[in-house]
This record gives structure tokens, sequence and C-alpha cells, in this order.
């Protein structure tokens, strides 16, 4: 029998799969304390476009879930905080818990006065480095909460004291240092989400070389409106507006080199963003070069509709090489049509890669023994006794499956803190 000491629930992750732990467990009476590493909550799915299958836009379903969490008196978040160490047992677990400087306390009202007084100018994380934004900045428009922060470098620059002067709430604290608190909690929920692959590390393929080679990631910001280019989709080299678009599959998965294993969701993902050339230039050409299709179950329907589309051409075979050509801009792809054995060059306008996911707990893991598989997932849904793994720390996964991973994760949690 487990000894429960506090019913409460810790949930480590604000993405999709942290965010439905959390307002599940929450709503059946738990107090949960929610930890994420960003300076907002919706992870990766708040620099999304589109879902797919149905190509609407991810603020539909994280808007509920954020009002869920406004309006239970039950769940605590914490943004900018990270997880140092975990000591303890099934029902009593000792967390320690690291609060970042975000240089903007709760006074914030997201004025923007701050930002007004601001010169100095950082890469935009949200949007991949694709644009610049004021080092006193909002993460995103939508983001939640709605709170600005301080870049660490304007914090400690000479303009900080006019920045900090702007602000009409006395929000601003150019003080503010890392801070430590104790939590004690009965279970645990890790959902700390996934990171793209590296593409700079596929050096025949011109990412970071070339600037018209772009990741998939970096494509969702490309067509959204809040994107660099306020959902315009065009060469970053030149602005150009490309006819030409080629989306190379498995770029680093399946490759023994890199990642083995299969993202299972990039397939779709690179279906989906297709869509967005061919909406936004009638007349333009999409290339899908793959290794096989993954569209399984009620995902068929939309590789059949995509596929119908005469504009946009499934090109069976690895591209082993892209290359710049000199004076235009243009990329050259060496590639073999594996249904016919021959080599082919292609020449396109843009290229982007179907980089796979890569589990964050490869890199960060969870400060308590727990089992890995040889990718660095969380290698169960129960990684010990009170300590359950959700969404893509276990497994990679899309939008639904890590909804139905964190409502998993809750139950388990809320069964373990139960027990008598």
């Amino acid at each position: 029998m487990v000894n429960t000491v506090t019913q409460s629930i810790l949930v480590v992750g604000g993405g999709m799969s942290g965010l439905t732990a959390a307002v599940e467990a929450a709503e059946a009476g738990h107090e949960v304390y929610l930890v994420e590493k960003n300076s907002y909550l919706g992870g990766r799915v708040a620099q999304l476009h589109k879902y797919f299958p149905k190509l609407c836009p991810p603020y539909c379903g994280l808007e509920i879930n954020f009002r869920r969490i406004k309006n239970n008196n039950k769940v605590r978040f914490f943004t900018m905080a990270e997880v140092e160490s975990i000591s303890g047992q099934e029902g009593n677990w000792d967390v320690k818990i690291r609060l970042n400087p975000r240089y903007v306390n709760e006074k914030c009202t997201a004025c923007g006065k701050c930002s007004e007084a601001c010169t100095m100018e950082i890469d935009n994380p949200f949007n991949y480095g694709m644009d610049k934004i004021k080092a006193a900045y909002l993460p995103h428009i939508m983001a939640f909460p709605q709170q600005y922060v301080i870049d660490p470098a304007l914090a400690k620059s000479p303009e900080a004291q006019a920045v900090k002067d702007a602000c009409p709430y006395d929000a601003i604290e150019l003080d503010m240092q890392p801070k430590t608190f104790d939590l004690n909690v009965g279970a645990i929920v890790w959902a700390t989400g996934w990171s793209p692959y590296d593409a700079t590390k596929l050096d025949l393929l011109g990412f970071g070389k070339y600037p018209n080679v772009l990741t998939n990631v970096m494509m969702e910001r490309l067509a959204d409106f809040g994107g660099p280019t306020q959902g315009k989709i065009v060469r970053p080299s030149d602005g150009k507006e490309p006819q030409t678009v080629a989306f190379v599959q498995c770029a680093g998965s399946r490759d023994e080199n890199h990642m083995p294993f299969c993202s299972s969701i990039c397939c779709m993902a690179s279906m989906k963003q297709a869509t967005y050339v061919r909406e936004q230039y009638p007349d333009a050409k999409v290339y899908i070069f793959y290794i096989d299709i993954r569209a399984i179950d009620r995902l068929e329907s939309f590789y059949t509709n995509v596929k119908a589309d005469p504009n946009i051409i499934f090109f069976k075979g690895k591209v082993a090489k892209i290359e710049q050509e000199a004076g235009t801009g243009n990329l050259v792809l060496r590639v073999e049509d594996t249904t016919k054995g021959s080599l082919n060059q292609i020449n396109v306008d843009l290229v982007v890669l179907a980089t796979g996911m890569k589990p964050n707990t490869s890199e960060s893991p969870v400060p308590t023994a727990v089992p890995y598989d040889d990718y660095g997932f969380i290698a169960s849904l129960e990684a010990k006794p009170g300590l359950y793994a959700a969404g893509c720390t276990r497994s990679p996964s899309g939008v639904s499956e890590s909804v139905q991973d964190g409502t998993a994760a809750a139950l388990k949690a809320i069964q373990s803190v139960v027990r008598r």
C-alpha cells in the first residue's frame, strides 16, 4: 500500500500533453503545480500555423485550456521554471524548482511601453531566429501569460534603466535573480516534449549554408501571420515568391548516423505545409521526396486529398545532396528515383527539410532514475511508481495523441495518490 502524504500533482512541461494532464487532474479535484521552462505555455503547438488533418489554427484548443487554467484555482503554474532535483517516493516526492529571472513581475499589463523604449534587438526565438524583435518583448501575440520578458543582455546593458523608467506600473526588476523553492507532491507527470533535430548536422542538405533551405518547424512560422513575413511564404534570401518548393522527408530520420527512428508525423506535416504553398500560389509546383508515406487510419483520406492535387508531385526517392545554383539562389537536388532506378537533378526555389522529433529527455533527463529506450525517450507510461511520462517524452506523436496521452498520465497520477 502507498503511504500518500499529499494528493497534489506536479506536471513538468506546459505543452499540449502537460496542459491536458494539468487541467484534467485539477478538474478532478487535485492541487496541481505546472512547471514550464519557456516564458509562455503551449509548447511547440503554439508555434504551429495549422493542425492536420482539419487544417484549423491551434489556438482554438490552446485557448480552451488556458481558460480552464484561469478558471481553476487548483492550478498554479510557473513559467521560466525548471526542476532541479527529485527525491522521495510515490505519494511523497520532494522536488526543487528553479525560477529563472524574467526581469518583469506580475504587475505587467502587456502595455508595451518597455518595448517602445528599447533599441536593442535580438533574434526572435519564437520564429526560430528568422527575424528580430526588441529585447523587451512579449513572447508572441497570443502568449499566455500575457507578460513581457526582458532579455538578460538588455537587463545588463546601459539602456536598461531607460527601459525600466518607461514602465508606468513598476513591473520591471533589473536586479531579479534566480531563485529556488521546494514542493512536496504525491505524483509527477513528466511531459517535457521534443526539439527538432539539428539540421546543421546534415552536411549534404545545405541547412545553415544556403538561406533558402528551411526546416519544417521554420515553415510553420513562415506561413503564420505572426511569423517573420506576416504569413507570406517567400524565400529568405531575396523575398521572392517561390514557384517550386521541395519537401525532403526523413531529413536525418531513419538514419543510423543521425536519428534511427521514424517520428511518425513528418509525412503529414509536409503534406499540410504543401497545402500552405498551394493556397498562396495557385500555379506553384510542389515536390515531396519520400522513402514511404506513413498516413494511417483517419489520416489516409488527408493523404488521398493532397495527392489528388496535380501540382503536388510525390517522388519516391531519398535526396542525397543539395547545392545552390550560382547567381540565382535556386537549389539543385540530386536524388534517385527508386521506382525507376534513375538519377535525377531537380531545380527548385525553396527547400523544406522534414527533420524529426528528438525527445528533450535525451539531453535533459529526469533528475531521478527512470528507464529510457535507445533513443532517449522514457521507456514506458509508468516510468517508476508515482512518476508518469506523457506525450513526446515517451514517443513521437501528433497533437491528438499527445492530448490522449496527457489524459492517461493524469489518470495514472490520480490513481497513484488516492490509493490507500
